[in-house]
Order: structure tokens, then C-alpha cells, then sequence
């Protein structure tokens, strides 16, 4: 997906481009994430539709549950969805920040190449 370490640093265009496609690819993530987890407090824990907009919005982003759970399976899905949410925040945190890290280690491997040769 990314340049090697012999090739030549890419033109800010395609880094753009590349930064782009990974924020569009965690945006997917993201409303993937989202989805499952209306579905999940819509359907297991009989909350209307805004309620479990709000309740998944909550928890994908860190806050926390906003409404009661009354049933078993309900809590068990929020236990669930809750770790499920921590794995995507690291998942969308790698694939935003990865062409920006991939980009500083690539110009900071090939100015050590320059020094290197230098001597």
C-alpha cells in the first residue's frame, strides 16, 4: 500500500490522496461500528430508534451508556459493543495516522541515507 524504503517520496498530491482514502476508510469504520450498534440497542433492547443512536453515538466515542438497560441480553450486548468500540477506536486511530507516521519515518529514513552516504 505504501512506498518502500528504497523508493522515492511520493508528490503531495498522491499523500493527499492518500490521506483522503484513509479517512474515508475510517469513516467506514466508523458508521460500520455505528450500524451494529443502533441495531443492537434497536433490536435487543427494544429502544426506539433515536435512543439507540444516542446510546451507540455515546458509548463508539467513550462517554458512556445515556439510557437504562432493563434486560439481560441488552446488557450483555452493551458489555459487548462497549469493548468492541475500544478495538475501533484503534483501529480508526491506525488507519488515520498511519500515511502521516509512514510519511515522517520515510523522509526521516531517507535523510539518513543521505548522511550516511555523505561520509
Amino acid at each position: 500500500m505504501f512506498e518502500r524504503h528504497h523508493e522515492p517520496l511520493i508528490s503531495r498530491e498522491a499523500y493527499l490522496r492518500r490521506i483522503a482514502r484513509s479517512g474515508g476508510l475510517a469513516a467506514s469504520a466508523i458508521a460500520a461500528a455505528l450500524f451494529l450498534g443502533v441495531s443492537g440497542y434497536h433490536w435487543i433492547e427494544g429502544f426506539p430508534w433515536v435512543d439507540s443512536i444516542l446510546n451507540a453515538a455515546m458509548i463508539l466515542g467513550g462517554m458512556g451508556p445515556v439510557g437504562e438497560l432493563h434486560t439481560t441480553a441488552g446488557k450483555l450486548f452493551a458489555a459487548a459493543y462497549a469493548l468492541f468500540s475500544g478495538l475501533m477506536f484503534i483501529v480508526v486511530a491506525g488507519l488515520l495516522f498511519a500515511p502521516v507516521i509512514h510519511r515522517f519515518l520515510h523522509i526521516f529514513h531517507m535523510e539518513a541515507g543521505r548522511k550516511s552516504k555523505s561520509k
